[in-house]
């Protein structure tokens, strides 16, 4: 019983810092283009994350419990894998970086495989790590034809009242897609370890859900500003564009079971929409704070959970 607790506590760990990282990226454009506060936004995340984790998590959810490490990880070695990747996400957001809490997790997971000597989907492990460089492109891709595609939509349009409302209807939209979006993939990703413990996937998803939540709601804000204004400027069309992409992008992962990156799809719509409006636009020092982030993490979450797991057992 104690051990489950343990376990629990663990993985309500991991989703807060989804929450305090990953969530916070949801909510970046629309509270940097000044639409919404960011109290107001948590809302929007907490009940839509919600909804995304429990109705559609579940194929995320099997990845991450069996499809990386087809051999059976001990409770301890979960314990310790889902450890290391929130205490690396901890720091990241202290920083105001805005890492991949997916790839810590996927990270930590291999290191306490391979600190086992267990099978290793060396196969899924490779389509996984092709959808992360695929996904923050595609991602900008996306953001770029709905940019442009809703200024010139919107610009046929005089009336100076449709221009003030629509734009920001939309935003609303998009805010609340992204959402559920991040749900869907990221409470899987987040509670996947503990699925194949006997405990039912609703519980997980919905302890997850709560879990992400609280993590915006605490400790968001900094990587939402990071996101927000410090990467580019936002207006309302340009969030909106970016959102939207980067909540189509994870929902089409979410539904065949890929883990992703919100924090790869909001960042490189953003960026996408900002060389749009001229490179001089984006902060590309801050960008590249991001891109190392992004190749550390992995790697250093998978040593950290391999060397603590060595460390734990020698000690037992």
């Amino acid at each position: 019983m104690v051990e489950l607790a343990f376990l629990f506590l663990a993985g309500a760990y991991v989703g807060w810092n989804i929450g305090a990282n990953d969530a916070a990226n949801c909510i970046g454009t629309s509270v940097g283009s000044g639409l919404l506060s960011f109290r107001r936004a948590i809302i929007i995340v907490s009940i839509f994350a919600v909804i995304g984790g429990v109705t559609q998590g579940g194929n995320v959810m099997h990845t991450m419990g069996k499809g990386i490490v087809t051999s059976e990880i001990p409770h301890l070695g979960i314990l310790v894998g889902m450890l290391s990747a929130g205490i690396f996400v901890t720091l990241a957001s202290s920083l105001r970086l805005p890492v991949s809490t997916s790839e810590a997790i996927v990270g930590g997971i291999m290191g306490i495989g391979l600190a086992i000597g267990a099978d290793i989907n060396l196969t899924t492990l490779a389509h996984i790590g092709e959808v992360w460089v695929i996904c923050p492109i595609l991602t900008g891709l996306i953001a770029s034809l709905l940019y442009l595609g809703t200024r010139a939509l919107l610009r046929r349009v005089g009336h100076e009242s449709f221009w003030q409302r629509v734009p920001k209807i939309l935003l609303l939209f998009s805010a609340s897609y992204i959402s559920f979006s991040l749900g869907a993939n990221h409470v899987g990703t987040a509670m996947g370890p503990l699925s194949n413990i006997g405990i039912s996937s609703r519980f997980l998803s919905l302890l997850g859900g709560l879990s992400l939540a609280a993590g915006a709601l605490t400790f968001g804000s900094r990587v939402t500003k990071a996101v927000g204004r410090e990467i580019t400027t936002l207006d309302h069309i340009s969030a909106f564009s970016a959102q939207t992409a980067a909540a189509l992008s994870v929902h089409f992962f979410s539904i065949v079971g890929i883990p992703v990156s919100t924090t790869q799809s909001v960042v490189g719509a953003v960026a996408a929409v900002g060389f749009l409006n001229g490179l001089q636009t984006v902060r590309k020092r801050k960008l590249i704070e991001i891109a190392v982030g992004w190749v550390a993490t992995p790697t250093s979450a998978g040593i950290f959970s391999f060397l603590l797991y060595k460390l734990i057992s020698l000690a037992l």
